[in-house]
């Protein structure tokens, strides 16, 4: 066993490494390609940043594509990405012929490697045409949605459909989910990496440092929500919810922690409309981070005394499942993914409504004891649940069907 696994053995059980290290077997020297649209920001790349090298540990040859385009080309999949939300979006012919244009460009720069991979992994949207626009396929095709997809514009995902339609097959997140397509659908919900910078241990000088850099007060109550900049992650309903704290705990503060991913254009509008929201309060701490700075994230995620992830719509919620690791109950919207981690009076509350979060915050305040109970609760849920080995596990249980479902090969495990 390598060092690396060695380390995850610790956290997960050398049980766990042992069943990875059995289901690799049959995909040892396998090429597996993996396309999304950004390398950095958003839970994709924050995925794609652990998996690809830990495929490569157990020696699956493994590589991580992204594709390029111009700012059409993102403002494009935006939209698509708000109308597979619900939104109705009505995209110009304009967008979605540049939109089939960039997708064909990068299918004859990266020909090379994905016509001879054995599997590729498309990632959302963004890249969705590849599989069309790729000649001589050897491989297996499988489309991961990443995105809350349960009710979709129906015009938007029309379009869509014919692109993904074709495809070997498509991961959802939740049953609730997945679309109607003539092929296998497997849900494997996204998880974190117990040794990422994100979610490892920090000393407390670290943590205080922190908390002095961005002149927080630990001995007054800070609420937090990490989350980009985006209406659907409702950054205004959680100024609101602080507000409502506020007129019956004074001194309370927040802490509005972001940035923006590559290919999301509307950040910037989102963040200025979160800044007039917050009406220069001083106890409103508004933190635009850079993509890499994961260990400044987890500090705040230790310092915070409540956390929220307020969302509207929501794929899964990485920040969610951050913060129950480290042992904080979680105040979530009621909505995607938040459901299968915030369990209710066990892992946190999920809530509607500004006035609800409120509520709850105040609970969770005057209940100290309880929210440490919740707080342990958590860390072993995700333990159990969430995690990078059980993420891997599934997608390995999944290749292996893939490659050899029809095959008259004998496969060692």
């Amino acid at each position: 066993m390598s060092t690396l696994l060695e380390s995850y053995a610790k956290v997960t059980g050398e049980d766990v490494i042992d069943h990875l290290l059995q289901l690799s077997k049959p995909l040892k020297n396998k090429k597996v390609i993996h396309v999304n649209s950004t390398k950095m920001g958003g839970g994709v790349a924050e995925i794609l940043h652990q998996l690809v090298p830990l495929m490569e540990e157990i020696g699956i040859d493994t590589s991580w594509e992204v594709i390029e385009g111009n700012d059409d080309f993102y403002k494009c999949t935006k939209s698509f990405h708000n109308a597979l939300q619900g939104d109705k979006v009505d995209i110009s012919e304009a967008l979605l012929k540049n939109y089939e244009k960039t997708n064909k460009e990068n299918a004859e720069r990266l020909k090379g490697v994905l016509a001879d991979a054995d599997i590729v992994f498309i990632h959302d949207p963004q890249p969705a045409p590849l599989f069309e626009y790729t000649a001589n396929k050897l491989g297996k095709w499988v489309w991961r949605c990443h995105i809350d997809a349960s009710k979709p514009y129906r015009k938007v995902w029309k379009y869509l459909r014919k692109f993904v339609a074709g495809y070997d097959a498509s991961i959802f997140s939740l049953a609730d989910f997945a679309q109607h397509l003539p092929h296998p659908q497997y849900l494997i919900p996204p998880s974190i990496d117990p040794l990422s910078d994100k979610n490892v241990d920090l000393e407390e000088n670290e943590i205080s440092s922190v908390a002095n850099k961005f002149n927080l007060d630990r001995c007054r109550p800070i609420m937090l929500q990490v989350s980009r900049f985006d209406r659907f992650k409702d950054p205004i309903g959680v100024i609101k919810a602080y507000k409502l704290t506020k007129s019956f705990l004074p001194n309370v503060q927040l802490i509005l922690a972001g940035g923006g991913a590559d290919d999301d254009p509307e950040g910037e509008e989102v963040l200025n409309e979160v800044r007039a929201a917050a009406q220069s309060d001083p106890d409103i701490h508004i933190l635009v981070l850079q993509p890499d700075e994961h260990r400044t994230i987890n500090a705040l995620q230790r310092i915070a005394d409540i956390i929220l992830q307020k969302s509207l719509k929501e794929g899964f919620g990485l920040t969610v499942t951050e913060s129950l690791w480290k042992g904080k109950p979680v105040i979530g919207g009621d909505t995607g993914g938040i459901r299968l981690q915030v369990i209710n009076h066990q892992t946190g509350f999920c809530v509607n409504t500004p006035e609800g979060a409120a509520l709850r915050i105040r609970y969770l305040l005057h209940n100290k004891d309880k929210m440490n109970e919740m707080g342990l609760k958590a860390k072993e849920f995700v333990r159990e649940n969430y995690l990078i080995t059980r993420h891997l596990k599934e997608h390995l249980t999944l290749m292996v069907k893939l490659l050899y479902n029809n095959s008259s090969d004998r496969i060692e495990i």
